[in-house]
């Protein structure tokens, strides 16, 4: 019995080593932000917590309930309930740029092992787990404030462009934004084409929805290259927001060098004006599935940032079939409404569509791999 138990024993400290070491304890270090009084208790605490060592380990960060959480004096955390969450070292010291931040802790409920901060290595998942009030573990609920702050900054300039837009051209945005029309097909009319594409109004109504589609790129880039971004460009709010907009332009500029591909190709395989309706059919696609991608996004920035990356993978894979299909829906279309032999027919969508998409899905593929 006795060496039965030893072995228990040894395998149950074997077993907790594996899941986490720690490394560094400041448990012993944390200091009073002011005086006691005989009014009342201190509530709030401060500690120096070192990011160079071990930047490879976790920081455990353990906090009572309604505890307030400032970093180098700003805001980071806030708990409604008792909360132990796990952050990479890495994500902190990039997060804030600094090789040695200062803690604040402000609390009614500080006491003896309530507050905590120690640095661990052995955890595979680096997102955050929670303990709520009523002690049922809560994954994922923490996501890095750079992102948040990109994420809903992107989407509230969108936002204000988009009501920009409506003011100055109800009509036009009203009939971007009909569903009904990609049923109808309302574009393939002669009164519905839009023989201006470098109108000031069309670039415009471009330019919004290569932002919609840059900030839905930037995102999963965030979710599936994170190291890759963080190692080149990095992960701080300016250049989040600087490759938002980098992007949003270079979208614009490809699109505008699509557009001249499919006339050039309409008017090789002798299509008419075709192109505008083909154009901006699949482009009112293209917004429906980037709103879904943007709406998705935000719930899950706010509310669960570790389901975002499934959330995207599905996203992504629904926004792929749901173009094909849009391509195929337009060739039924064009089929239909044109007098056009179906071999060339295809063929031109070929060319213009469905080689060029699948090239760029193959590229995606590959950087998210």
């Amino acid at each position: 019995m006795p060496k039965v138990r030893l072995l228990v024993f040894f395998w149950f400290t074997l077993s907790f080593g594996a899941n986490a070491q720690i490394l560094e304890n400041y448990d012993g270090l944390w200091r009073s932000a002011r005086e006691e009084s005989w009014l009342g208790s201190n509530n709030q605490l401060e500690l120096k917590v070192d990011l160079k060592s071990f930047p490879e380990s976790e920081l455990r960060i353990k906090l009572p309930a309604k505890s307030t959480v400032f970093i180098d004096g700003k805001l980071w955390q806030l708990t409604l309930g008792d909360t132990v969450f796990f952050r990479s070292v890495k994500e902190f010291q990039t997060e804030f740029g600094k090789d040695l931040v200062d803690v604040t802790v402000v609390s009614p409920n500080l006491g003896p092992k309530k507050t905590s901060i120690k640095k661990v290595l052995g955890r595979n998942n680096l997102d955050e787990t929670l303990i709520g009030p009523e002690g049922n573990p809560v994954v994922g609920r923490f996501v890095p404030q750079p992102v948040k702050d990109f994420y809903f900054t992107a989407l509230f300039i969108i936002l204000f462009f988009i009501a920009l837009y409506k003011l100055a051209y109800p009509y036009l945005l009203a009939m971007m934004l009909q569903p009904l029309s990609v049923i109808s097909a309302e574009d393939f009319s002669d009164s519905g084409n839009l023989q201006k594409f470098f109108s000031f109004d069309v670039i415009f109504y471009v330019l919004i929805v290569a932002m919609m589609i840059s900030q839905g790129a930037v995102t999963g880039l965030v979710v599936f290259r994170k190291d890759w971004l963080d190692t080149w460009v990095g992960l701080d709010y300016s250049s989040l927001l600087l490759i938002w907009l980098v992007g949003a332009f270079g979208l614009l500029l490809f699109t505008i060098v699509k557009f001249i591909g499919i006339r050039l190709l309409s008017y090789l395989f002798d299509l008419g004006k075709s192109e505008f309706s083909h154009f901006f059919y699949l482009l009112r696609l293209i917004v429906f599935g980037s709103s879904a991608v943007l709406l998705v996004g935000a719930y899950f920035v706010s509310n669960n940032f570790s389901g975002l990356e499934r959330a995207f993978s599905i996203l992504f894979s629904g926004f792929f079939w749901f173009y094909i299909i849009g391509v195929l829906g337009l060739f039924l279309i064009m089929m239909s409404r044109l007098s056009f032999k179906k071999y060339h027919l295809f063929t031109y969508l070929c060319i213009a569509e469905l080689v060029p998409f699948l090239i760029l899905a193959k590229w995606i593929m590959a950087l998210g791999q």
